[in-house]
């Protein structure tokens, strides 16, 4: 499992990583809870606000570490609350051959 990281540190994933959106209704819960519009939130994250409405409705279900994070943060809630981890098979072969 991901561990939440404190508001301003970044964790390091592996090259081609990449964050699947857990629900479109989830991020909106929390926006709606935090009071944030999706033009706020993409000032927040530094993307457009069209990739917010693009996560919102399931049209666009991936992005990456950093963008995920941004958004976590921006919204004060923990990465893995949004977004799950995909690593690369050939990464996930690479580490699993030098542990």
């Amino acid at each position: 499992m991901v561990q939440p990281l404190p508001v301003g540190r970044r964790r390091r994933w592996p090259r081609g990583t990449w964050m699947k959106l857990q629900s479109g209704e989830i991020l909106r819960a929390f926006m709606r809870q935090r009071g944030i519009s999706e033009r706020t939130l993409a000032r927040y994250a530094g993307c457009s606000r069209g990739m917010i409405g693009h996560l919102l409705h399931e049209r666009k279900t991936t992005c990456s570490p950093d963008l995920a994070c941004k958004i976590a943060e921006a919204l004060s809630v923990p990465l893995e609350a949004l977004f799950v981890p995909r690593v690369p098979s050939s990464s996930r072969q690479h580490a699993g051959a030098a542990a």
